[in-house]
């Protein structure tokens, strides 16, 4: 597995495990198996999901978990393959098949591991404009799934609580709803100390999600 992912998969785990009272490590094991396995992507996804369906207290970070798995197979799967397997059929069809699979946090993911190749900081508004591309007229898509992102960037200079508030204030609907928060006060701190997690969490929606999100989230960056 991906040193990255490998800290960020065990760290989510723990951070939800902590927050839920519930012991993570064997989900742990189950998952790091997963990964690590040889075996075919769609297999993968089937082990994925056998070990959150034996956890079922550990659900809600199902498809975040999808896309680290994603993730792995470009970083290392991928490098078994032939060059061109991202541009075959069977790739495709795998695409077709979990076209509603995972959530925006792989767009973090794979803009993070750019930043990382480029060695640059990740910023939101460099993720917006030269990542997503949302002021492109090609790109509308992504400027609409953003659109309470790019209206509230200022936020990235605020703190955890405002942050927190203008969450709250998303309507139901909004396509970043479960991770607006998390996503947010990443780009306004991507290398929280013990005492901001704290501060964080305290201001939580949804305390056990927010917390183990944004412990994937930085510590992939990190």
């Amino acid at each position: 597995m991906d040193q990255k992912i490998e800290r960020a998969v065990e760290l989510g785990l723990k951070a939800y495990g902590h927050s839920e009272g519930s012991d993570y490590q064997q989900l742990l094991g189950v998952l790091k198996l997963a990964f690590d396995a040889d075996k075919p992507f769609m297999q993968k996804v089937e082990l994925l999901d056998t070990a959150f369906d034996d956890h079922m207290r550990f659900d809600e970070l199902r498809e975040v978990y999808f896309d680290l798995l994603l993730m792995n197979f470009f970083s290392e799967d991928v490098q078994k393959l032939e060059e061109d397997y991202l541009d075959s059929a069977e790739w495709e069809g795998i695409e077709d098949e979990t076209i509603d699979r995972g959530t925006e946090l792989l767009n973090i993911f794979l803009y993070l591991r750019e930043c990382a190749d480029d060695e640059i900081e990740p910023e939101l508004e460099d993720y917006l404009k030269e990542f997503l591309l949302v002021d492109e007229d090609e790109f509308q898509d992504e400027h609409r799934i953003y659109e309470s992102v790019i209206a509230n960037q200022i936020l990235v200079e605020s703190n955890y609580s405002e942050i927190a508030k203008v969450a709250k204030s998303l309507d139901a609907e909004d396509d970043l709803l479960d991770v607006f928060y998390p996503m947010m006060s990443f780009f306004a701190e991507s290398n929280p100390t013990e005492g901001q997690l704290k501060e964080y969490e305290a201001t939580a929606l949804n305390p056990a999600f927010d917390v183990a999100v944004y412990q994937i989230i930085s510590n992939y960056n990190n």
